[in-house]
């Protein structure tokens, strides 16, 4: 059996709904974003999982409970697997941030691998941070099925990393709707992608909001 990441983004919060900045703030998850983790826990209580891998934030952690609870599986927190950190622009609005942080919202939207947010982390100090919880389930887990409970941004940068694409391109070429699915093998050629951004075991009102 092969080792095979489950990286699943949290379900919808007041911040995926309004496109807010929000990496170190701490929402819940709205009452849809809920229904979300309850009908993936649903749907993938079934399957053979080897352990579970959160970012310690109050929407991961309660994305991941409904299966943990259903499966009697512990948590495992990293603090690698955070989102952004927006530095002054958290809980900022684009059009604020815009106004008032131009130049730098400029250089962070033309190359967010190497011009971060202001105060703020840029995609290769995340890919950094990230890929050592990587190295650390492949060591511990060389096969198995392992889900990674994170966020938009620190998932789109984790799979360019582990596919070979530009991390300053992470927005242009990955997309991680709220609670989305998506599933990297690791095998004898490295690590391959079988699925992008899966939401198919929500209803259709669930899938519906789109959760940017």
């Amino acid at each position: 059996m092969s080792l095979k990441l489950y990286f699943m983004r949290h379900g919808e919060t007041t911040y995926s709904i309004t496109g807010g900045y929000c990496g170190e703030l701490d929402p819940e998850l709205t009452p849809n974003g809920t229904k979300m983790a309850e009908a993936f826990a649903a749907a993938y209580q079934s399957m053979d999982w080897t352990a579970v891998y959160v970012s310690p934030m109050k929407r991961t952690i309660a994305t991941a409970k409904p299966l943990c609870t259903a499966i009697g599986m512990d948590m495992q927190f990293r603090d690698g697997l955070k989102e952004i950190r927006y530095g002054e622009w958290e809980g900022k609005t684009q059009e604020y941030v815009k106004e008032h942080y131009p130049e730098d919202y400029v250089r962070w939207l033309a190359e967010p691998a190497w011009n971060a947010p202001t105060g703020g982390e840029t995609s290769v100090q995340i890919a950094s941070r990230a890929s050592l919880v990587v190295a650390e389930i492949e060591q511990k887990h060389p096969s198995g099925n392992i889900l990674v409970v994170s966020h938009k941004a620190t998932i789109r940068i984790i799979l360019c990393s582990l596919l070979g694409i530009d991390l300053g391109r992470y927005r242009d070429r990955i997309n991680a709707l709220a609670a989305s699915i998506s599933v990297v093998k690791f095998g004898e050629h490295g690590p391959l992608l079988e699925v992008l951004g899966d939401r198919s075991y929500m209803d259709d009102e669930l899938r519906a909001l789109e959760g940017t």
